[in-house]
């Protein structure tokens, strides 16, 4: 690596500006640092670089707004965007004004040196329209939500099929949505289709519309979705659920983009960008001969997988918030918010209903909890039972198990059951210990940190009782 290449660092925090210093002058590269915008921007007056690594926050200005400035001067500047805020809307602006990557913090030094090094080779970046708030919108810190978020900013204004894959309740419609209302395409109708909840048989004449008299009930002639969407986004939700010979019609529509009305001779034209979207594993139900190969490759030109609410658990506090505000204002009542408690028993939650399981509960508990502050005694019976613990599963250990038990009795108020967990616990370990020493008292007081008399006297309470 040659050291040529000048790179401007522009943070306000001083350890990032030192540990960016570091490992760019490890790799070879000369760096400027600054702590402000206005002594970044006179940095760029005075001197030429080949990247700018940014932060986005800062108290004296917005990095997406010097990124615009730095554009507007130094148009194939590449310039890196890093923010301890990281949300869809900034991340799709900041490709929409030109970064040539998004990158939240915390962050592996040695990942960003890999985008360091693209970016001084490439030196383009495919541009994306920007993102503002919306009812639904996508929110979320973790880092597998900022890959959704990069994927979504990269592909927005194109017009590629894109197969969205992730459990049921992960917000694949919203992604859908996003990408559609974010697109030249979103001044056109986005128009959703779940396959999963419409009669096989009536799937073709549900996409592509049937003429009068195609089928008995067909009174008059019926515009499908693909027509409904013309011009716009079809969201073709659970996909896996097609039956093969809608496959077929389909992917001749992927093909060629022509397609006919159910008993119809009339060729039509579909100016439609398909998103498809499923909970279950295409290329396995391909193997079986549920789903066509050729219509998977069709489909899965981009793929943007959207991970369990268990994979972003670090995002739950700041979805509550959002789904406990959006509650309150349907319901027409106060904003509730959760106890430290609550917020600490879901954090642990497996929730198998991903972020709509919690957008559920948040408005249940905005018209169902007594107070403003959400109690563990408020929660519903889904998020209180075994069955939604993640330390109910098969195979865990003692501990979970034990903190199972312990939290479940803790919701119920059980006091004496609690108190009489405690005491089984300290029983069961004193036990253990006696027939391990071969009933040796001082050895067991020793292995318990005791003193003998305590010992004594705890021996004599079990035995009175």
């Amino acid at each position: 690596m040659t050291d040529k290449h000048n790179v401007l660092v522009l943070d306000d925090d001083n350890s990032i500006r030192w540990v960016l210093d570091r490992a760019l002058r490890s790799a070879g590269y000369q760096t400027h640092l600054c702590a402000d915008v206005p002594n970044a921007r006179n940095a760029l007056k005075k001197k030429q670089f080949d990247l700018v690594l940014s932060d986005i926050r800062m108290p004296t200005g917005d990095g997406v707004s010097f990124l615009k400035e730095i554009k507007s001067e130094h148009p194939e500047l590449p310039v890196v965007l890093i923010t301890a805020h990281a949300d869809l809307s900034s991340a799709v602006q900041s490709f929409d004004h030109g970064a040539f990557e998004f990158v939240a913090k915390p962050f592996d030094v040695d990942d960003l040196m890999q985008i360091v090094n693209r970016a001084l080779e490439s030196q383009q970046f495919d541009k994306a329209p920007p993102i503002e708030s919306s009812q639904g919108q996508l929110i979320g810190r973790s880092p597998a939500m900022q890959t959704v978020f990069r994927a979504i900013g990269r592909l927005a204004k194109s017009k590629f099929t894109v197969l969205l894959i992730g459990e049921s309740g992960t917000g694949k419609e919203r992604v859908a949505r996003a990408l559609h209302e974010h697109s030249t395409r979103a001044d056109e109708p986005f128009v959703a289709i779940n396959m999963a909840a419409i009669p096989q048989e009536l799937i073709e004449a549900e996409l592509f519309g049937y003429e009068k008299g195609a089928f008995t009930g067909a009174a008059a002639r019926t515009t499908g979705r693909f027509e409904q969407a013309d011009g716009g986004t079809l969201f073709l939700d659970e996909i896996g659920d097609m039956p093969l010979t809608a496959q077929t019609r389909l992917l001749r529509v992927l093909s060629d983009g022509g397609y006919y009305r159910v008993g119809g001779k009339e060729l039509l034209k579909a100016d439609v960008r398909v998103i498809a979207a499923t909970h279950q594993n295409l290329q396995t139900l391909v193997q079986s001969g549920k789903f066509r190969e050729d219509l998977y490759h069709r489909l899965n030109v981009v793929r943007i997988e959207l991970p369990a609410m268990r994979e972003r658990i670090e995002d739950l506090e700041l979805l509550a918030d959002q789904f406990l505000s959006q509650a309150a204002q349907e319901a027409g009542v106060n904003r509730k918010r959760f106890s430290e408690p609550v917020l600490k028993y879901l954090q642990q939650l497996d929730w198998p209903g991903n972020v709509r399981q919690l957008e559920n509960a948040c408005r249940y508990l905005t018209v169902m909890a007594p107070t403003d502050v959400i109690q563990l005694t408020d929660l519903p019976e889904d998020l209180s039972s075994a069955q939604s613990l993640e330390t109910e599963k098969p195979g865990a250990d003692w501990r979970t198990l034990l903190q199972a038990e312990v939290r479940r009795a803790a919701l119920k108020n059980d006091a004496e059951k609690v108190q009489a967990l405690a005491a089984e616990s300290e029983k069961l370990l004193v036990d253990t210990i006696l027939d391990v020493v071969d009933g040796h008292r001082q050895e067991t007081a020793r292995l318990l940190g005791w003193g003998r008399n305590t010992l004594t006297r705890y021996l004599k309470k079990v035995d009175d009782e």
